[in-house]
């Protein structure tokens, strides 16, 4: 049920998921999809098929601590209805988090002021076998400090053409970051971005280009001239979806919706240098 009426009620909720068994957030007909158990979730406690919109599809092996979708139905249930019902039903990689009514003013995707992602990298000299799923991986050491001041210079308003995937679909390549910082947290590297709008594979481009920066093999300037490029060829590869995560959307206070404050968290375990200089995590 897409198209409102005087009889329905619109319902925000906030939904967070294990993307690595799904095709993405879309629908597809390859494969699961979030938004295909979802709506069969919502579908089964409301007594009829729901559409869902999302605040931001996300593509394959992408997770969501922070995920925002609205649907409309004529069903009359409780916040907790929706809540206990679907999850209920839903396989234990998504769970609904939060309900709300709200006005037929709100829409997930069109109503969000901004987005904030996360991207999290393991830093270590072997693979990560706990948690896997959800992490990036690079084994040689990484400045974060480095990082984070090269990306400096993606904050304000530019054309990230340069930082695109060449099959994004947006009418427009020019984006506002308000912030970017990457630090470090035990063995893991994370980066955090906070803007308008993300243009497909985005951040995941993003991390490719600060990767070599903060393995030495790149200056800080790397990140000027791929940005003033405004071309694809010219940046550098597309980090791995496994490390990503939608944490937050933001919205006028006026629809009175939670604010996220979820982040995906990993044990902090202090880093030695191993006897051939790669980082090495734990022991004595």
């Amino acid at each position: 049920m897409s198209n409102a009426s005087a009889d329905t009620q619109r319902w925000a909720l906030g939904v967070e998921y294990d993307g690595s068994g799904f095709v993405g957030w879309q629908r597809q007909k390859d494969g699961p999809s979030v938004q295909a158990a979802v709506e069969e979730a919502l579908g089964f406690v409301a007594g009829h098929g729901v559409d869902l919109h999302c605040a931001g599809r996300t593509d394959a092996g992408v997770h969501a601590v922070g995920q925002v979708i609205h649907f409309d139905t004529m069903a009359v249930r409780e916040e907790r209805n929706w809540l206990l019902g679907a999850n209920a039903r839903l396989p234990e990689s998504v769970a609904l988090l939060w309900a709300r009514p709200v006005s037929r003013s709100f829409h997930a995707r069109f109503s969000a002021q901004a987005r904030r992602y996360r991207y999290v990298i393991a830093n270590q000299a072997v693979r990560p076998a706990i948690q896997a799923g959800g992490l990036s991986w690079w084994r040689y050491p990484l400045d974060a400090q480095r990082m984070h001041d090269a990306a400096q210079w993606l904050v304000g308003r530019h054309d990230f053409a340069s930082l695109r995937a060449a099959a994004c679909q947006a009418k427009s390549s020019v984006k506002t970051i308000h912030s970017i910082s990457v630090s470090r947290q035990g063995r893991h590297v994370v980066l955090d971005v906070h803007a308008n709008a993300f243009l497909h594979h985005m951040v995941r481009n993003i991390a490719g280009v600060l990767i070599p920066i903060g393995q030495g093999k790149r200056g800080a300037a790397w990140v000027r001239e791929v940005l003033e490029s405004r071309d694809r060829r010219a940046s550098g590869i597309t980090a791995p979806a496994g490390g990503l995560y939608l944490v937050g959307v933001d919205y006028d206070p006026v629809f009175g919706l939670p604010q996220a404050a979820q982040q995906p968290v990993w044990p902090i375990v202090p880093a030695r240098p191993g006897p051939d200089g790669l980082l090495a995590f734990g022991g004595s």
